[in-house]
């Protein structure tokens, strides 16, 4: 996990990515006012009084207003659930403000600034966890509630995002979060797409090198056999996989195709007879779809059954491409 969180991290160094995270989903009419133009990266690492090394992985301060209030953001990059999160932000919180004591930072009213702590969560199972730290304290006698230490949260669950909402934003969070959470390859090069048209201004030829690293580092999760490893450029990515989604797809077919030829089932195909035709097309559809959604329902399998040459062949184009049995059949 230490090449995914640096690529995070790299990726949100960038100012665009902070703006676009913060319009895109904190809730509240106050982010409308901020100043973007004013984002600022801050220094993450702090060391307390008994030096023991802290880090935080990213922290911005924006204006908000019409005066020099300043917003700091801390983003915390979480695969995995922990239970205790909202202790580690109110640490880091703490961590926050006392360096900006020690530098005489506050300003001439010494007040501390506003933090709005965000935690990015790309992990697979949903998250359960409190998000305040007054979720984890057992319970006391009457009075003291004012006396405990009170911290909580964004959490920003990747998995729990509907894909397809996020699908029209013209955000790049928005996008990353899409790919992290693909469903297909052909969806992996749409968004792809997407991030070459957003990003191909020179300006944001950083940006675009930032994506280009992040997905060195996950494709070769998605894609094993992909060589990327000399592609730096975001546009030479998107057509490298796209070039190797075709490829796979039509190994499969052939793969799937093979599989029935040897089995006989296309013998009808073979002979040009329509009826052998028909069989042939549901064999094969039969293949695919068990192979990619596991074992159909009777209802299915009798629709197929009653289906022409023509709706076989059109259901089996789709299978591909499809991210659940209803969009076959739709």
């Amino acid at each position: 996990m230490d090449d995914h969180d640096h690529g995070y991290r790299l990726l949100f160094s960038h100012p665009q990515m902070v703006r676009d995270l913060l319009l895109g989903f904190v809730p509240g009419e106050w982010v409308q006012e901020l100043d973007f133009s004013s984002l600022e990266k801050m220094n993450g690492s702090y060391v307390t009084d008994d030096l023991r090394s802290r880090h935080a992985d990213a922290i911005w301060r924006v204006k908000w207003g019409g005066q020099w209030l300043y917003v700091y953001l801390l983003l915390e990059f979480q695969s995995t659930v922990d239970g205790f999160m909202p202790v580690r932000i109110l640490s880091y919180t703490s961590l926050l403000y006392q360096d900006l004591i020690r530098q005489k930072a506050l300003g001439e009213r010494r007040k501390l600034p506003r933090v709005m702590p965000i935690v990015l969560y790309n992990g697979k199972a949903r998250w359960r966890a409190p998000t305040r730290v007054s979720d984890l304290l057992e319970s006391g006698p009457p009075g003291l509630e004012g006396f405990q230490p009170e911290q909580s949260f964004l959490l920003l669950d990747e998995g729990a995002f509907d894909l397809d909402a996020l699908s029209p934003l013209h955000n790049l969070v928005a996008a990353l979060f899409r790919l992290e959470h693909q469903r297909s390859l052909d969806e992996l090069t749409e968004v792809l797409g997407l991030l070459v048209d957003w990003l191909k201004t020179p300006e944001q030829a950083s940006l675009r090198r930032a994506f280009a690293e992040w997905l060195r580092r996950r494709l070769r999760h998605w894609v094993p056999e992909a060589n990327i490893s000399h592609m730096h450029d975001l546009q030479e990515v998107h057509d490298m996989t796209q070039s190797m989604v075709e490829i796979w797809k039509e190994k499969l077919r052939q793969q799937v195709v093979q599989e029935v030829l040897q089995e006989g089932r296309l013998e009808g195909l073979q002979e040009g007879r329509q009826e052998g035709r028909q069989e042939g097309e549901f064999s094969l559809l039969l293949r695919q779809l068990t192979r990619r959604f596991g074992p159909l329902p009777d209802a299915d399998i009798a629709r197929m059954k009653r289906a022409g040459l023509d709706e076989l062949e059109l259901w089996a184009d789709r299978v591909l491409d499809a991210a659940s049995l209803e969009d076959v059949f739709r």
